[in-house]
């Protein structure tokens, strides 16, 4: 069965520094004495911005990674982070190994810490990754066997990290963090509640767009440099043909070998594509080259990034990334 390969992470050299740091906090976290305000610390923006729209203004909300240029797989973590995580009352995770810093330092320092994962019971529709179809890709573009043992031995390849691309599971998240925060902070639980509520309808707003992308425009062909967008694409009924070798690569994080760049430059020369997603944080000279092979072709290319733009919440970003292939693949014949 076709797996998923999690791309190799690199905080491991600063995991020690992060685990003292963390342990150093001392055992009790949370507020500080005389600060009556929650703190909610997410390990990314995005996740973030969907427990700020939760928690409300009463509630201290920041994220670990917000950079929109990082790429959160090579994120290294250090001891502010670790004291960041000492700090809160309620953790944010990803999970899926894709937020392994955050994990490992809150699994070393011994601390009780309520925690949210956003991945952990979210893929019983998921496990199974997708046959392989006539072009050899593989829809909703699961691709390739993870490598035994190496670095990335020991997670679940089956599952794609990149789970705020999943509404179900951002809707599932935010009724998480309210469950969370209430108990935490019982006076104010029907507050959060309401608050999930309110988020967790325009969410399946959202979703009810990508259905109707899914309505008109099941079956058209994607190309995809990095699979970040995953269960958009599953949801919107698309078929991914990049060449499996080539995102196995680019998700290990290493040069694709000849024959496979030049099987997804014949695939995006070939005009079958409606629309290259293209993940800018990860961008390299090969990535690269795709997209400016499909701008020559004329073929749409839809950014999806991994963390939130400057000074955007969850909604509009999601929102506009769902448009932006709407009209890429109306456009296409």
């Amino acid at each position: 069965m076709p797996v998923f390969p999690l791309r190799a992470r690199s905080g491991a050299a600063l995991a020690g520094a992060a685990v003292v740091a963390l342990a150093a906090g001392g055992c009790s976290g949370g507020s500080a004495p005389g600060d009556d305000k929650l703190k909610v610390v997410a390990t990314t923006n995005v996740w973030a911005s969907v427990a700020r729209a939760v928690a409300g203004p009463d509630v201290e909300v920041e994220s670990i990674i917000e950079d929109p240029a990082a790429d959160p797989h090579s994120y290294e973590s250090s001891p502010q982070d670790a004291a960041k995580l000492s700090d809160a009352d309620l953790v944010v995770l990803n999970g899926g190994g894709y937020d392994e810093f955050a994990e490992q330092s809150l699994s070393s320092s011994g601390q009780a810490k309520p925690t949210v994962e956003a991945v952990a019971g979210e893929h019983e529709g998921h496990a199974e990754p997708p046959k392989p179809d006539e072009h050899g890709g593989h829809e909703g573009h699961e691709h390739g066997g993870a490598p035994e043992g190496g670095e990335h031995a020991g997670h679940d390849h089956s599952v794609n990290e990149h789970v705020w691309y999943d509404l179900h599971v951002v809707h599932e998240t935010a009724d998480k963090v309210a469950a969370e925060l209430g108990r935490l902070r019982p006076q104010q639980a029907q507050q959060f509640r309401d608050n999930a509520a309110r988020f967790e309808q325009q969410v399946d707003a959202l979703g009810g767009k990508v259905d109707q992308i899914a309505a008109a425009q099941r079956g058209k062909k994607v190309i995809v440099t990095e699979p970040v967008a995953h269960y958009l694409v599953e949801r919107a009924g698309l078929t991914d043909i990049t060449p499996p070798s080539f995102v196995n690569a680019v998700e290990a994080e290493n040069d694709p070998a000849a024959a496979a760049i030049a099987e997804i430059q014949n695939a995006v020369r070939s005009g079958q594509a409606a629309a290259v997603l293209y993940n800018p944080q990860t961008e390299s000279p090969v990535t690269r080259s795709v997209r400016e092979a499909a701008q020559a072709q004329r073929t749409p290319v839809v950014q999806m990034t991994e963390t939130l733009p400057q000074d955007q919440d969850y909604l509009p970003w999601m929102d506009g990334q769902i448009t932006a292939l709407q009209q890429a693949l109306a456009a296409h014949p």
